[in-house]
């Protein structure tokens, strides 16, 4: 994921800006931190130069084989996995091909042995929101994201990408995962993000960010991905929930702006839709992050005084 830097591109840049995603440890405040791009350090890509980020994260394959166990004794104890097999089907998938050359389909095999399902009603999606989505699901505990299941807490942060010339990993550089289209980061959360949609059921959530421009993004991972990936034979409602910093601005909401593009698309494909852009849990989690702010003193007093009634 991120180291905590973020990849930056040229105006000129545009495949895919804003893709990848997830991270547990930024400290940023909420929404104001963009969505991680491909987990790590980066440097300009300007005029089609492929310059090179940071080579595959040391130690990989103790980290990836160790979180896979720490996931199947201490995270998920229910579940039964060949870690080991994971690593092999992953490594086969990298090493043995140009770290611009690895597609989805070259990780068919490893998600093939690390199936996963989850009960409806559980699935949270986001965009732009990253750090008060993690709050959001810490607070609402059965939410379930993209980072909770196995694939996610196994790669989350990490760079990797194979040798043209060796049959082994690139630990000096690996290029901007935004340079070419079969990324093996990108390649690998494109995939992690297409089933993670596909298993989505009963009544989702999706976290959204009204203080920037086109809040739904249609090049961003939930809107190139995840929205085409989820099916309303599968999905009872749809719950927007459009959230603003609390400095501002206030640029985007149900009735403006992109999330109208979103409603209408969830419309023309027969989804059933809420949409809410003044959700009280979320205002009172930034306010945690900031409880002097004068919005949190408004929406302090407005707590006190129904309760006031409540209690009459």
């Amino acid at each position: 994921m991120e180291s905590v830097r973020r990849i930056r591109t040229c105006p000129n840049t545009h495949l895919f800006r804003g893709a990848m995603r997830r991270s547990r440890v930024s400290l940023s405040p909420p929404l104001k931190h963009l969505r991680p791009l491909s987990r790590s350090a980066s440097q300009y890509i300007c005029q089609g130069q492929l310059r090179a980020q940071l080579g595959t994260t040391p130690n990989i394959k103790h980290i990836v084989v160790g979180r896979c166990y720490t996931y199947i004794t201490l995270v998920n104890p229910s579940l039964s996995y060949d870690c080991e097999e994971i690593w092999r089907q992953f490594e086969e998938a990298v090493v043995h091909q140009s770290s611009c050359n690895v597609t989805v389909e070259d990780y068919y095999q490893m998600f093939n042995v690390m199936p996963q399902i989850r009960p409806c009603n559980m699935f949270l999606f986001w965009s732009k929101t990253r750090t008060l989505m993690h709050s959001y699901a810490a607070v609402f505990r059965h939410f379930w994201t993209l980072e909770d299941t196995l694939v996610g807490y196994m790669f989350n942060d990490l760079i990797f990408c194979g040798q043209d010339e060796d049959s082994g990993f690139d630990f000096n550089s690996c290029p901007e995962w935004s340079a070419c289209r079969n990324h093996p980061v990108y390649s690998l959360w494109r995939q992690a993000s297409q089933n993670f949609a596909e298993m989505a059921c009963g009544n989702i959530t999706v976290l959204l960010n009204g203080s920037i421009v086109n809040a739904f993004n249609r090049k961003s991972m939930f809107g190139s991905v995840e929205l085409e990936s989820l099916n309303p034979q599968r999905v009872d409602y749809v719950n927007i929930k459009v959230v603003t910093n609390l400095d501002g601005p206030h640029i985007e909401s149900c009735s403006h702006g992109s999330i109208v593009d979103l409603i209408q698309t969830l419309q023309s494909r027969g989804f059933h839709w809420t949409c809410t852009d003044n959700d009280q849990t979320l205002m009172i989690l930034q306010c945690m992050q900031d409880p002097k702010h004068s919005s949190c003193q408004t929406c302090a007093n407005s707590l006190l005084h129904r309760k006031s009634l409540t209690s009459n």
